[in-house]
């Protein structure tokens, strides 16, 4: 979510590794008892009005004066108003709202020590309405081989309201990123991410990245052994974000319908494991 995503003229490697006709709306698919992995932080939403903050950041503003519309051309402010944000009935509600300006929330977890492979997941419910662009990805630490794109970028979740429907998940490194033509990621249609929950989870190895929807894994990215860290940035730790931007240069490539607003990211939970 750093910069556009589409560039005109640029060709976007897109796979599905899922039958058409494979149902959606798996319950709890992502399980914390799994035999291949241990749960080693998590948060339900359960408590509070508002997220943990031992845990999570808020992050506010418009990305002034260092990356106004945060290097994408965003239209919203990020407040932690309550209006914004807010915990309500065991969910964590991001709400974008427009009344003359557009207001939103972003989160990260940057209080936190990140985590180096692991799986990383979620259950949430996506908004709809075009314009909207909810996202859950992560973020090196440190910045340990130059600035983005070159210390990377792992997208786990994206969504914009003008393709309704179409998850996408995706990686940004100095080899691999929208600039260059390159950019890897896949996506597949699940018609009722605005309507229903669903589990959302990449799983990130010294040598691999596998994206899945309700535990079914619809694409992949494996390390090649030439790869240095140009194409493999991800041997450092990353920090988890999630965010509802309005427009910008995916987001709002059909413009933005005014009257979708105001519209609700609600997150069930955020969970990471790590192999045992």
């Amino acid at each position: 979510m750093q910069i556009s995503r589409i560039v005109p003229g640029i060709i976007i490697l897109f796979t599905s590794l899922l039958p058409a006709s494979l149902g959606f709306g798996v319950t709890n698919a992502v399980h914390a008892d799994d035999k291949d992995w241990t749960l080693v932080w998590a948060d339900e939403f359960d408590a509070g009005k508002t997220p943990d903050p031992n845990a999570w950041e808020i992050v506010k503003g418009n990305g002034c004066p260092a990356l106004c519309g945060f290097g994408n051309n965003e239209l919203q402010t990020y407040t932690g108003e309550q209006q914004n944000l807010r915990i309500e009935d065991g969910k964590l509600i991001i709400e974008a709202q427009f009344d003359e300006v557009y207001t939103s929330a972003k989160i990260t977890s940057q209080k936190m020590p990140g985590w180096q492979t692991g799986k990383i997941a979620m259950r949430a419910k996506i908004p709809s309405g075009v314009g909207t662009w909810p996202a859950f990805w992560m973020l090196p630490d440190t910045n340990s081989f130059g600035p983005w794109p070159k210390s990377g970028e792992i997208d786990i979740m994206e969504h914009v309201g003008h393709r309704l429907g179409y998850l996408h998940g995706t990686i940004h490194t100095e080899a691999f990123n929208g600039m260059l033509g390159t950019q890897k990621g896949g996506e597949i249609y699940v018609p009722t991410i605005s309507s229903e929950f669903h589990d959302f989870a990449v799983e990130w190895t010294e040598d691999s990245l596998r994206w899945f929807i309700d535990g079914e894994q619809y694409f992949e990215i494996l390390r090649e052994k030439t790869d240095g860290t140009a194409e493999w940035p991800f041997d450092q730790p990353f920090y988890v974000i999630l965010n509802l931007a309005v427009g910008g240069d995916w987001g709002g490539q059909k413009g933005v319908d005014e009257t979708a607003f105001p519209t609700q990211y609600e997150i069930d939970w955020v969970r990471v494991w790590q192999q045992k």
